[in-house]
């Protein structure tokens, strides 16, 4: 009955987009395309905000978002910024709007229009780590310029291209709950603790105290929020085994109600910052599948 009734889930999805996508259809410039417009316009107030606090500036005004063209967007900062803090705070920013689309940023010079530094949002969730990170921005005026990839303007084309697609995506899921007998495989990697489980997790030279949340990585000592301590406890007491995204999002974020797939991605890269100071572990990525920690 479990396998039924996700199977049956899977196909009233399938029904609503059938019927949603269709109906949509039509202008780009529709309340979605507006409402769009103004979480990206609130999420880079946050960061130029934080930027500029994290400055020790807390009087200047926060400038206004410009909308300078088709799905892009900037604001100007009169004096030099962390340009490292960037990349987290525009992701976090992003997250915390439910912006879900590919993006470029750009950091222009404000006289010149020069382009200074940039990277691409894959840098960040992949590699954990963005071109330019590291320099510092001289003194001066600067535009942070943010591009979606994919823009809202999209044409009824594009909406048929999504509604094949998923409704594939979505069949292909059905087969596959039904084909594929339901194995515990959450119960099996928990993330809660366990009963008599010692407080303090070796893994390579590192070692995970869940309690403190805090991680010895080599021979320096990060503190975790509860998150990340959570997740780490995770891949430490399943070394070297391949997790798969959605159980590792079931363990980890399953208190919060929601599961959102790009704050995993975002943790993975400040547990992989965190464990470079120990060379006998990686967290390496399986594309389309997990992630892995590896004891060497």
């Amino acid at each position: 009955m479990y396998v039924n009734k996700k199977a049956a889930f899977a196909l009233h999805l399938l029904g609503l987009m059938a019927i949603a996508l269709p109906l949509l259809a039509g202008s780009g410039e529709g309340p979605d395309y507006h409402r769009q417009s103004e979480k990206v316009n609130l999420a880079l107030r946050r960061v130029a905000h934080l930027l500029m606090e994290e400055a020790g500036d807390t009087v200047t005004r926060i400038p206004p978002v410009v909308l300078t063209g088709d799905a892009t967007w900037q604001v100007r900062l009169e004096h030099a910024f962390n340009y490292d803090r960037l990349p987290v705070l525009l992701h976090q920013s992003f997250e915390l709007h439910q912006i879900n689309m590919g993006y470029d940023v750009a950091v222009l010079d404000c006289p010149s229009g020069e382009l200074q530094l940039g990277y691409n949002y894959i840098d960040l969730v992949e590699k954990g780590a963005v071109p330019c990170g590291g320099r510092d921005v001289q003194a001066g005026c600067y535009v942070i310029q943010v591009t979606l990839i994919e823009s809202q303007t999209g044409t009824s084309a594009v909406l048929f291209w999504w509604l094949l697609v998923g409704g594939s995506l979505l069949a292909g899921v059905v087969y596959l709950l039904i084909k594929r007998p339901f194995l515990p495989a959450a119960a099996a990697v928990a993330g809660a603790p366990v009963a008599g489980e010692s407080p303090l997790i070796p893994f390579g030279h590192s070692a995970l105290a869940m309690q403190e949340q805090t991680l010895v990585a080599g021979e320096v000592r990060h503190s975790l929020t509860y998150r990340e301590a959570k997740l780490l406890r995770l891949f430490a007491t399943h070394p070297n085994q391949l997790l798969e995204r959605d159980i590792i999002l079931e363990q980890v974020w399953q208190d919060e109600g929601v599961m959102v797939g790009r704050s995993l991605d975002v943790f993975v890269s400040r547990l992989r910052k965190m464990l470079r100071d120990d060379p006998t572990v990686r967290l390496v990525s399986v594309h389309g599948v997990g992630y892995r920690l590896e004891i060497i």
